[in-house]
């Protein structure tokens, strides 16, 4: 493939630290998570994180853990708002947690939840907002955090496509009371698997370490809100709430540490190739592409037909594959349109346009953590002579 969607970002410091977890002997989480842990928490600049098996799995245990906290009175049947656009285990966890979707389009230029649609969406049974940075691509975040104040909304986030983006100088995914992230291949740091979620609140966390690992209270700290019986030999048994098993590995845990060192220089490069994208498409009049605020760390580059390109998405996929260019949907497209719509309870809370525009005539393409001008200039070549033919 001459433009893959992704490729590897390891080199020797990820073999050895593989190494290392084999010649411990140590394959269940241990101490390489927790340094990971205390180290992406540093990094993202707040007191907690807490690492999981996959994105996804940080996404299920934010959410469920968000419902089980003992201060933030989320009921069964309240509403969460979500972007009409994202990953399906955006939305899975909010119903899996008894709580209700409530979708509300996209901005059609950022690819993000609409900040003017929110407020209309809001009813007496709204309690949060679960906001998505979109392929890098972080959300308005003073804007966003100013309507949740002024409804008495919660802000979560799911970062997981947008490792290492800002906006007025803030981490993307630290924006609210907690915020996901997935260190899976394709991602900004690849640990084989994994995923995080980071917070400043101690009952969130202490409530997330008991989730991840079955509801128990075992290892907990003796200050912890949730109860501790007094007999340490039956406290290792002892289930508190309705919890999963969604750990990672020591290995996963021993792959962030240096690859987590590696985030500045890998961003750096993607925000290289994302201005070189920019200028090579912002202009066309034939389609359309994400605009960036703050600044992305540009997961991949976004493409939008429109004018004599609009519903021949086909021709540019056949295009894009005859040439060696790995492409895909932008995500789930419209997630009203996906069949297992009809299993989670959900409402609309808004026009959804942009999103169907996405769902019928987007696709992205990769973005590396290293200069890719070659393959940037392929695509451009073959997007141009598809257009010209039509």
């Amino acid at each position: 493939m001459f433009y893959p969607l992704a490729n590897t970002t390891w080199d020797d410091a990820e073999h050895s630290a593989l190494q290392d977890v084999i010649a411990s002997d140590r394959f269940t989480m241990g101490a390489k998570v927790r340094e990971f842990e205390e180290k992406f928490a540093d990094k993202f600049g707040k007191k907690y994180a807490i690492m999981t098996s996959s994105g996804s799995t940080a996404n299920l245990l934010a959410i469920s853990s968000a419902f089980h906290h003992p201060d933030l009175g989320l009921r069964p049947g309240d509403e969460v708002l979500v972007p009409a656009v994202s990953w399906s285990t955006t939305y899975f966890p909010i119903t899996q947690s008894s709580l209700m979707l409530r979708f509300v389009d996209i901005d059609p230029e950022t690819l993000n939840i609409d900040l003017n649609k929110i407020e209309q969406a809001i009813t007496p049974r709204t309690k949060a907002v679960f906001a998505v940075n979109l392929l890098g691509n972080p959300v308005e975040a003073d804007k966003l955090r100013a309507l949740c104040k002024s409804h008495n909304l919660l802000l979560m986030e799911d970062n997981c496509e947008s490792m290492g983006a800002k906006y007025d100088g803030e981490q993307a995914g630290a924006f609210g009371f907690c915020g996901t992230f997935s260190t899976f291949f394709s991602h900004h740091i690849c640990t084989m698997e994994g995923g995080v979620v980071i917070t400043d609140d101690r009952k969130m966390y202490d409530t997330m370490l008991s989730m991840r690992a079955h509801g128990w209270v075992r290892d907990l700290p003796s200050d912890t809100h949730l109860p501790l019986d007094p007999d340490p030999f039956v406290r290792q048994f002892r289930f508190v709430l309705p919890g999963y098993n969604l750990r990672p590995i020591e290995m996963e845990g021993a792959l962030g540490i240096p690859q987590l060192a590696k985030l500045d220089g890998f961003v750096s490069e993607r925000r290289k190739n994302g201005k070189q994208f920019q200028d090579m498409f912002n202009d066309l009049d034939f389609l359309d592409i994400q605009q960036e605020r703050g600044e992305s760390s540009w997961f991949g580059f976004a493409m939008i037909l429109k004018g004599k390109m609009k519903g021949k998405r086909s021709l540019l996929v056949d295009a894009f594959k005859a040439a060696e260019i790995e492409c895909r949907p932008i995500v789930t497209g419209n997630f009203l349109n996906n069949p297992v719509i009809e299993k989670l309870p959900h409402s609309v809370g808004s026009t959804i346009t942009a999103a169907q525009d996405v769902d019928v005539d987007g696709l992205f393409v990769g973005n590396h953590h290293h200069p890719i001008p070659e393959q940037l200039a392929r695509l451009r070549q073959v997007v141009q002579d598809v257009a010209d033919k039509q």
